[in-house]
């Protein structure tokens, strides 16, 4: 079950940015919103019959403007029933933080699968002209470097955006966000589909409903995650796991498809508060 974590922190990593303001093709929609989330998860289909059931909860906090950087709060709980008693519970924490010019990058990790130890991530990730150097604290004190085209997570959604307004339907992109060990990076290629305009009949859930985004265009979005790693290897490669959602131009993802190759498990949205937002001085 450790790639449920992967994913998990795929959800994290795209939450803690759909809220990110940022520069370029962002700045000129004005500021985006501080809010908590909490989705709800359910499984969708067993393709293996390796899970009889899935279910569990995120619960996602924002906060922050494009002076001071933006702060997520991530906690992901999950039990998933593979049958003949055996049952998973895995708890996924997550705290980061993100410079708005996507040059620095900080995160705290904790995973705990059931009654065992809780593993540890700790670093920190700043960009320096064409490369980035990575030093963690945990699970061991260990620093290294990695190519400058990587990107953080805030600005991930910040070029999907700029592409889905530009009309492109695909952008690969290389990815870094402190999962696994903290020395992990994702090759990703996120598929965008046509605009879903403003007005168009959906099911509801309480994003739809709020005044903030009754107005707002969104865009169908696939990301596909790959390992880096294996992309040596011969023959088309399976991604890792591949997330679903609704993007809105604001930043707002709805409607969350987690495809785990083995399994699918939806995550709605039962609960959506806007929060006080202090402005950039």
């Amino acid at each position: 079950m450790v790639h449920l974590f992967r994913t998990s922190l795929g959800v994290m990593a795209l939450a803690a940015a759909v809220f990110g303001p940022g520069g370029g093709a962002l700045a000129a929609n004005g500021p985006f919103l501080a809010h908590q989330a909490l989705y709800d998860l359910n499984l969708v289909k067993s393709r293996s019959n390796s899970v009889n059931s899935a279910r569990g909860r995120i619960l996602y906090n924002f906060t922050g403007n494009a002076c001071e950087g933006y702060t997520s709060e991530f906690r992901q709980v999950s039990e998933l029933d593979s049958g003949e008693g055996k049952v998973t519970l895995s708890d996924l924490r997550s705290n980061s933080w993100e410079d708005a010019a996507g040059k620095s990058y900080r995160f705290k990790i904790e995973t705990r699968m059931n009654e065992a130890d809780a593993g540890r991530v700790d670093g920190s990730a700043e960009r320096d002209g064409d490369h980035i150097n990575v030093k963690l604290k945990l699970p061991a004190p260990k620093s290294f470097t990695l190519d400058g085209k990587i990107v953080f997570p805030t600005e991930q959604i910040q070029r999907i955006i700029a592409a889905a307004k530009e009309g492109k339907s695909l952008l690969e992109l290389s990815v870094y966000d402190g999962s696994d060990d903290g020395q992990k990076v994702y090759n990703t290629l996120t598929v965008i589909g046509q605009p879903i305009p403003a007005d168009r009949a959906t099911s509801s859930d309480p994003s739809t409903s709020d005044e903030h985004m009754k107005s707002m265009k969104r865009w169908p979005v696939t990301v596909s995650y790959f390992d880096r790693d294996a992309q040596q290897k011969e023959g088309e490669q399976t991604p890792v796991y591949a997330m679903s959602f609704e993007l809105y131009e604001n930043g707002v993802s709805r409607q969350l498809v987690l495809d785990y190759n083995d399994f699918v498990i939806s995550g709605s949205m039962g609960k959506f508060d806007v929060k006080d937002s202090k402005p950039c001085n």
